[in-house]
């Protein structure tokens, strides 16, 4: 079967017991339909890069997922459907991450990765040199 990363979110209001309720349905929507859910990470609630439908803020929750195409249509159908849940997106992958995902590692300072993933964060890169203008540098121009 093909696998899955299904990343979903909530609405801010909802109490941490309607999310776990709103996890499991979604669940038992995909081992229903013949599937299984390797992974459950809840990345909490999360401030959003602009606002949708006038909410600020999202409980951000991640399901890697071992199932038909058929299980995802259906778990897209209930989404499409529900008000709790305000933005979902799927993406078939090769293989499912073992470990946390990137947004759940952390460094050393316990912050997480830089946002558009090209190297070292601003204040780890060493600090440029200095030039040096001596009086041997003005009469060489």
């Amino acid at each position: 079967m093909p696998y899955y990363e299904h990343v979903f979110l909530m609405r801010q209001d909802l109490a941490p017991q309607q999310v776990e309720a709103i996890i499991d349905q979604h669940k038992k929507i995909v081992e229903d339909a013949g599937g299984q859910v390797a992974k459950v990470e809840s990345w909490g609630l999360r401030t959003l890069a602009y606002r949708i439908r006038k909410y600020r803020k999202a409980h951000y929750v991640l399901l890697n997922i071992d199932a038909p195409a058929a299980a995802i249509q259906e778990l897209e159908r209930i989404e499409n459907l529900s008000d709790d849940v305000i933005r979902f997106l799927t993406v078939r992958v090769d293989e499912l991450e073992e470990g946390p995902s990137a947004m759940m590692r952390r460094d050393e300072r316990g912050r997480g990765p830089r946002r558009d993933g090209r190297g070292p964060r601003r204040d780890e890169r060493p600090a440029p040199a200095a030039k040096k203008e001596t009086a041997e540098a003005k009469e060489a121009e």
